[in-house]
Parts: C-alpha cells; sequence; structure tokens
C-alpha cells in the first residue's frame, strides 16, 4: 500500500524533543510540510520548522494556528501529541498538581483542535489525531491525574469525530504503550523491575516512537479515510487480557511445537 502524504501541512504539537520530535521528523521523511510546536526546542529538527506555543494558553494556540497557516495556506493534520505525566495518589495530590495535568493533556487537545478545526472545516478535509494512553483504559495506582486526563481525550474525540464528520474530517485517538522516555525512565530501572512491566505487554519489547509514527502516518493518509472516532491500541498488547508466561516465551525460543 502506498500512502502519499507530499505537501500536506502537518503540525505536531510537544514536538521538541521526546516521542513528538520523532513524529515531526517522520511526517517531514514522508514529504509533509511539517511544523512542530512546543515550549521550547532542544535541538534542530531537519525539515522541520519550529514555532513557540503554548498549549494551555488560547492566545498562544491562536497566534500559532494563524502563523501556520499564513505561511502555508491551510492545516491539513494535527498530531495533538502534547503532554505531561503527573504521579501521585489522589489523597496527596495538590490542586495545582491536578489542574496543571489536566490543562496540559486535555485542555490542550482542546485548544488546539478547536482551532484548527476551522481551519479544516473550510478546507472541507482534514485529520487530527490524539495522544490517548492505555491508561485511558487500564489505570494504575498513582495515576489518577493523568489517567482522567487521558480518559477525557478518549471521549472528547469520539465527540469531535460526530461534529467534524459532516466535512470529511476524521479524528481519532491512539493509546501508545511503553515508549522509554526522559518522562517515564523506563529503559533506566532495574532488570527486574523492566522484566515486570514487559511481563504486561504480548509482544514484550519496549515500544519505540517508530511504532507509533507508522499508526500515525496511515491514520493521516486517505488509507483511512473512513475511520473516525476510535480509539487505536498501538500498545503492543498493554491491553489484552492475558499477561504472557515465561513459559509461553521458553515455548517460543525453542521452536514450533511438533504436530
Amino acid at each position: 500500500m502506498h500512502l502519499d502524504l507530499a505537501d500536506r501541512v502537518v503540525v505536531v504539537t510537544g514536538a521538541g524533543r521526546g516521542i513528538g520530535r520523532t513524529l515531526a521528523a517522520r511526517f517531514a521523511a514522508e514529504g509533509c510540510r511539517v511544523v512542530a510546536l512546543d515550549l521550547a526546542f532542544e535541538e534542530e529538527n531537519p525539515g522541520v520548522e519550529g514555532l513557540t506555543c503554548d498549549v494551555t494558553d488560547p492566545g498562544s494556540v491562536d497566534r500559532a494556528v494563524r502563523a501556520v497557516v499564513e505561511r502555508h495556506g491551510t492545516i491539513d493534520v494535527l498530531v495533538n501529541n502534547a503532554g505531561i505525566n503527573v504521579e501521585g495518589q489522589v489523597v496527596d495530590l495538590s490542586w495545582e498538581q491536578w489542574r496543571r495535568c489536566l490543562d496540559v493533556n486535555a485542555g490542550g487537545v482542546f485548544l488546539v483542535s478547536q482551532a484548527v478545526a476551522e481551519v479544516m472545516k473550510r478546507a472541507e478535509r482534514g485529520r487530527i489525531l490524539n495522544a490517548a494512553s492505555f491508561a485511558a483504559i487500564v489505570p494504575s495506582v498513582g495515576s489518577a491525574a493523568y489517567a482522567a486526563s487521558k480518559a477525557a481525550v478518549v471521549q472528547f474525540t469520539r465527540v469531535l469525530a460526530s461534529e467534524l464528520g459532516p466535512w470529511g474530517i476524521t479524528v481519532n485517538a491512539y493509546a501508545p504503550g511503553m515508549v522509554p522516555t526522559a518522562m517515564n525512565g523506563f529503559a533506566e530501572m532495574e532488570p527486574a523491575a523492566q522484566d515486570r512491566l514487559l511481563d504486561t505487554l504480548s509482544l514484550r519489547r519496549w515500544e519505540s516512537a517508530d511504532d507509533v509514527a507508522d499508526l500515525l502516518v496511515f491514520l493521516a493518509s486517505d488509507a483511512a479515510s473512513y475511520i473516525t472516532g476510535t480509539l487505536v491500541d498501538v500498545s503492543g498488547g498493554k491491553l489484552a487480557t492475558q499477561i504472557p508466561s515465561r513459559a509461553h516465551e521458553a515455548a517460543r525460543r525453542s521452536g514450533p511445537s511438533a504436530s
């Protein structure tokens, strides 16, 4: 299948580093005109234009979206990747921590989607892709703020898909799994701790940002024009109902069983 995204205008939020930086680079490699939005940029991302933007500030978002349209004429794809993690049990969370997590993870998706939706409606086409998480479905102790924010993103996605569908605009959420980043520190954990986390994945390997990018390139393409209002699991089996056992892994390594 050939996914031709050449010359499409793509905006990726939270693209100054981490997964967002990889996503922006991937769309650029597909021939897109990519604009990365973030509070700051650690280093240049070849082929990607950077704009400073605070996704929790309506004025900052409006200025950034206007700047993209003035330079490129439209916005074909929006990737709402910006997000933060706030850990802590409910009784220990401060109001400021709770608000900050919801403001960035859910509020940012709302503000940027709202601004870009008007651009896409005029063009009568577009793709909006929102970063959710497996935590929206299977939360863990100490993740109340993060899980609530990502669950909000999933429901927001479904509503927005219905509202924008008449203009040929699709809206989908995606649930990455365990991608080692500076924010989560998975790769720096002790081997035993890594093993415990990997045991919750059917594929039993860390996810890469490129795994996420593969999905988003497809969802941004014309091949996905009839997919909307859904949460796509790209977690490596985190949402599967069975945790793979070491016995199963040993059997796989020994080769196929005799029939």
